[in-house]
Formats: C-alpha cells, structure tokens, sequence
C-alpha cells in the first residue's frame, strides 16, 4: 500500500472569486436597485452623487453607501460621458 501525503494531492483553485471587487457596473446596479427599492429615484439620486460627491444621496440600504464610495466618480463620469457620445 503506497504512502500518500498532501504533496499528492492536486490542489483545486476555485474561478469564482467571492472576496473580489464588484466592477463600478456591478456597484451602480446594486446602488440603483437599493435605491429603487426604497422608494428613491435612482438616476437623480446617483447623478446628484457623482456631481458633488455627497454620499448622502445614496441609502445605506442594502450597503449601497458603502459600494458607492469603492467608485472613483469622476471616472465613472468619464464612462457616462464616453458612453453617451460614442452612443454605444
């Protein structure tokens, strides 16, 4: 009977990534949804947060105040921006 030791066995790494970062998409559909499901109007909510960087405009439902400061606003403006000229 061989011998087996942890130097045998084949590691597994797993390709889902719980601890990553959400994307800055992933971060506005969870603030929008957030949002949304407190009664807010979310486009005017997150636009009024991304011109003067006030976290107030955003709830902490769900955590979203928290997520929306993992963003750089003024990239995302820069996206928005991109976006919404190139119209893709």
């Amino acid at each position: 009977m061989p011998i087996s030791n942890s130097r045998d066995k084949t590691k597994v790494i797993s390709i889902d990534q719980p601890d990553a970062e959400p994307s800055s998409r992933e971060i506005l559909q969870r603030v929008y949804l957030a949002l949304q499901e407190k009664g807010y109007n979310p486009v005017a909510q997150i636009a009024g947060y991304l011109l003067c960087g006030d976290p107030l405009y955003i709830t902490t439902h769900n955590d979203a105040r928290n997520l929306i400061r993992q963003m750089n606003p003024q990239e995302v403006m820069e996206e928005l921006v991109r976006y919404y000229i190139e119209g893709k």
